[in-house]
C-alpha cells in the first residue's frame, strides 16, 4: 500500500464533482481549499462534495483549509503596467499615489512599507517574476530600479526577503475563515506565514476548547519561520514546507538544504510533514511533467514526508486528474526503495513512542501484514507513523469520525471507523472484521495489535494475532 499521501488543491479546474471523484480514484488522499482565492460559497460546495465522497469510498478524505495570513500585495491598478528592465519606479504605501519626481508610482498595501525597507533591499512581485531593488528613500516613497520586468497587475503578491513584516499573524479575514472552519467541521487548518510558536498558540485560542481536535499545520514560508522551526514544531501538529514563498523569501539556492533541514526537524519532533508548491508545475499547461520535477518529487518521498501537495496543478491546471496520477506513480515507484531514516529520535523517553518502536520492529521481524492501532484521538497512530515502518501498512481504528479523517494524512496509515466496546476483545474483533471484509486480509495473516482504548493512559498491550483467530460466527 502506498505510504506517501497526496493532497490536491480544489480550484476552478477541479470544482466539479466528477473531477473530485476522478482525483480520488487516481490517488488523492486529502483536499486543500485556499482561502486566499476561494469564496465561502465555493469552499462550502467543495466541502459538501467531499462529505458526499466520504460516504461512498473506502478511505475518508480530510479537508485542509489554508488561511491567507499576513499578506503584502500591490494595490489596485487602473490598467496593467509594463515594467522594463532598468526602469525607475516609485513604491509607496499611499493608497492613491500620484507620480513622484516624475516616476510611475505603485501602491504597496503595507502601511509600514517605507519604514521597514532599507536601501539595497529587494522587492519581489508575483512569485519573483518581477523584481526590484531599492535605490533610495524619500518622504513620499521608495525609488526602485526594475531588475526583472514584466506586466504588473492589481493585487499581485509582494515578497520582501529578509524584512520583518510588522503585521498580525492572524488577520481579520483569517478570524472569519476560522469561524467557517468551525461551522464546516474541517479536519485541518494550514496556517500561513507562521513566524513563532505564539502564532500557533493564538490559532488554538481562536479555535477554543470545543474545536481543540482540529489539527493545525504551520506553513513555513520565510526566514523567521525557518529560524523558529523547532519551537513551532513543538506546538503545531505538523509543518508544511511551502516552497513558493520560501524560495523567494530566502536564498533560492539554499532551498534544497532548507527543505531537508525542515523535514528532519519536523519528523524528529514526531509531527506530520508536507512538502508543497511547484511539484509538477509544468503540468499546469502540459500533460506530462519535466524530468527534473519527477526527481524532485521522488526526493521528497525519499526524505520520508507524510504528504506531497499539488497547488496550481489541480486548482487551475489543465490536467488535474493527470497530475494526481503522475504523483501516485512516482510515489509507488520511489517507495520500492528504502526511505531515509530521519524519524523521531529512538532515545525518546515517551513511553507510548517506545512501545510504538517495539511494535514496528516486531512487525518487521515477523513480516506482519499490518500494524493494527486502536485509538480514539489518533495519538497512538501518530506514534506508529513516527517509526516509519517499511512496507507494512498501519491500520488505525477509531470511534471518532474526525480522527478517522485526520489520520489519512499520516504516512502509511489507513484509517477506519468502528464502534468501541467496553470489552477490548470485542473492539479488536470488530477491527478484524474490517480487515477481512474491507482490506482483504486472509484469516492466517499475522498482524501486530496495539490496543489503546484509553488515550489518557499508556498503551494497554502489544500482541501478535492472526486475523481469523477471533472471528467465530456470531461473536460480534
Amino acid at each position: 500500500m502506498r505510504r506517501t499521501k497526496i493532497i490536491s488543491t480544489i480550484g476552478p479546474a477541479s470544482m466539479d464533482w466528477e473531477i473530485i471523484r476522478a482525483m480520488y480514484d487516481a490517488g488523492m488522499n486529502a483536499v486543500r481549499i485556499n482561502m486566499s482565492h476561494a469564496s465561502y460559497d465555493d469552499a462550502e460546495r467543495a466541502i459538501q462534495w467531499i462529505k458526499t465522497l466520504n460516504r461512498k469510498v473506502k478511505y475518508a478524505v480530510p479537508v485542509i483549509v489554508d488561511t491567507s495570513g499576513p499578506e503584502v500585495r500591490i494595490g489596485h491598478l487602473e490598467k496593467p503596467l509594463e515594467l522594463r528592465n532598468g526602469q525607475h519606479v516609485a513604491l509607496t504605501s499611499r493608497v492613491n499615489p500620484e507620480m513622484i519626481d516624475g516616476l510611475t508610482s505603485i501602491h504597496v498595501g503595507y502601511p509600514e512599507f517605507e519604514e521597514a525597507m532599507a536601501v539595497g533591499d529587494y522587492v519581489r512581485i508575483d512569485n519573483g517574476l518581477i523584481n526590484l531593488r531599492v535605490l533610495d528613500k524619500g518622504a513620499c516613497g521608495l525609488r526602485c530600479r526594475v531588475l526583472d520586468g514584466g506586466t504588473l497587475g492589481s493585487k499581485k503578491h509582494v515578497n520582501l526577503p529578509g524584512v520583518h513584516i510588522n503585521m498580525p499573524s492572524i488577520t481579520s479575514k483569517d478570524v472569519q475563515d476560522i469561524e467557517f472552519v468551525k461551522e464546516q467541521e474541517v479536519s485541518f487548518i494550514a496556517q500561513s506565514f507562521v513566524r513563532t510558536a505564539d502564532d500557533i498558540r493564538e490559532m488554538r485560542e481562536l479555535l477554543g476548547h470545543r474545536y481543540r481536535w482540529v489539527r493545525v499545520i504551520a506553513k513555513i514560508e520565510n526566514f523567521e519561520g525557518v529560524d523558529q522551526a523547532e519551537e513551532i514544531s513543538n506546538v503545531a501538529d505538523g509543518l508544511m514546507i511551502a516552497r513558493g514563498d520560501l524560495g523567494i523569501e530566502t536564498d533560492m539556492a539554499a532551498l534544497p538544504t532548507l527543505q531537508r533541514r525542515l523535514v528532519e526537524t519536523t519528523l524528529k519532533k514526531g509531527r506530520r510533514c508536507v512538502v508543497a508548491t511547484h511539484l509538477l508545475e509544468s503540468m499546469v499547461e502540459k500533460p506530462i511533467p519535466t524530468r527534473a520535477e519527477v526527481v524532485d518529487v521522488a526526493n521528497a518521498i525519499y526524505q520520508g514526508v507524510d504528504a506531497v501537495m499539488l497547488s496550481a496543478e489541480t486548482s487551475v491546471g489543465k490536467y488535474p486528474v493527470g497530475a494526481v496520477e503522475v504523483l501516485r506513480r512516482i510515489a509507488e515507484e520511489q517507495e520500492k526503495l528504502p526511505s531515509e531514516t530521519i524519524t523521531v529520535a529512538k532515545d525518546t523517553q515517551n513511553q507510548r513512542q517506545l512501545m510504538a518502536w517495539s511494535a514496528a520492529e516486531l512487525a518487521e521481524r515477523i513480516n506482519a501484514k499490518g500494524i493494527v492501532v486502536i485509538t480514539r484521538s489518533g495519538h497512538a497512530a501518530d506514534m506508529v507513523t513516527n517509526t516509519a515502518p517499511s512496507n507494512i501498512p498501519v491500520f488505525a481504528f477509531s470511534n471518532r469520525s474526525h480522527t478517522r479523517r485526520q489520520l489519512m494524512l499520516n504516512r502509511s496509515v489507513y484509517a477506519h471507523r468502528i464502534s468501541f466496546s467496553r470489552q477490548p476483545e470485542v473492539t479488536i474483533k470488530r477491527a478484524f472484521t474490517v480487515l477481512r471484509e474491507r482490506e482483504g486480509l486472509p484469516d492466517d495473516a499475522s498482524v501486530i495489535v496495539m490496543s489503546s482504548l484509553s488515550d489518557a493512559s499508556p498503551i494497554d498491550s502489544i500482541t501478535i494475532r492472526q486475523v481469523g483467530d477471533l472471528l467465530e460466527p456470531g461473536a460480534l
